[in-house]
């Protein structure tokens, strides 16, 4: 294992002492590791608050600020954050008008979150909570019960923050975040596997010349294994997948999203054939991504995220943001 850490035990702490000296907007609690917008809570406004393992980012630290997440919380890596934190991260950003969780379907995360909203309520605070479950890999998988959350997180984090920016109140927040969740679906490919510096070994294994079809965010195997093809065969893979459960022609937003270890020159490569494909099959980008946004640490692939878009959508899409991964109209 070669990885640029201290030690395995220290990686999250290390890396989030890093992110407050790199960004002084945002108040970063490194022993409770809590990330909140500095200056937190806005009275009035409804909070997001969103979170999970480490080794994703930059979710969901990096999308903290105006226009988006009020305050993340960072479990260790791809281990879910506990209710401890998320309740301190609920207090930290709650200005009297109630807190949104958007909750990755990861089993850990699920339950963890709705503890926390139990011990908020007991406190009086309003908690909504929105279930992101876009992937259409795998029905159920190692971590959850049902599909899993990945790409269209980062869709219902822009879209609902911009709506709470507005002050829309909290039940109106949470329509739109449950509505771009059901506008989205997400696939992913996997070239190599990723290492948990704990473990210190490859979360699975693959052979020479194969990949991973249908992969989770957390290293953990797709839906079948095959052999390495020209990017635009496993464009189509991953765009047929997704067109079997939602049609793809009309207006979208498209995000290819490295998973830590992938080119840009070969995620831009990779854009083109998506462009390609929903051009044959009745689909116009309006708006797009196209970067590292939610990754599996180091490994080398993929993730394509579509999601419909309305006027009301696009409106809130193109809305001011400002936060370290997102940045755009301020």
């Amino acid at each position: 294992m070669k990885k640029l850490i201290n030690s395995p035990e220290t990686v999250v702490t290390d890396a989030l002492e890093g992110l407050a000296a790199a960004h002084p907007s945002l108040s970063v609690d490194v022993a409770n590791k809590v990330i909140t917008r500095a200056g937190a809570p806005r009275p009035g406004k409804v909070g997001l608050v969103s979170g999970g393992g480490s080794g994703h980012e930059p979710l969901h630290g990096g999308f903290v600020g105006y226009g988006m997440l009020d305050a993340a919380c960072p479990g260790e890596v791809f281990t879910s954050p506990v209710p401890d934190q998320m309740l301190a991260a609920t207090r930290a950003v709650n200005g009297g008008a109630g807190v949104l969780y958007v909750v990755k379907n990861y089993t850990g995360d699920v339950l963890n979150f709705q503890m926390a909203a139990e011990l908020a309520g007991d406190e009086g605070i309003e908690i909504a909570q929105v279930v992101v479950n876009d992937d259409v890999a795998v029905q159920d998988s190692l971590y959850t019960a049902g599909r899993r959350g990945t790409g269209a997180t980062v869709f219902v984090e822009k879209i609902a923050g911009a709506l709470a920016e507005e002050g829309a109140d909290l039940a109106t927040v949470a329509a739109v975040a449950r509505l771009v969740n059901e506008r989205s679906r997400s696939f992913g490919v996997a070239l190599s596997p990723c290492t948990i510096p704990a473990a210190g070994k490859p979360t699975f294994e693959l052979g020479e010349g194969e990949i991973e079809l249908g992969i989770g965010i957390h290293g953990e195997p797709g839906r079948t294994r095959g052999p390495l093809a020209p990017a635009a065969e496993l464009t189509a893979v991953a765009l047929d997948a997704i067109q079997g459960d939602l049609s793809v022609a009309g207006d979208l937003m498209v995000m290819v999203s490295g998973m830590g270890g992938t080119p840009l020159i070969e995620l831009y490569l990779l854009y083109n054939e998506v462009r390609a494909y929903l051009n044959a099959h009745g689909g116009r980008i309006a708006r797009n991504l196209v970067g590292n946004y939610i990754t599996s640490l180091e490994m080398r692939g993929f993730l394509i995220t579509v999601c419909h878009l309305t006027d009301d959508l696009i409106r809130l899409w193109d809305a001011p943001v400002e936060t370290p991964a997102l940045r755009w109209g301020r």
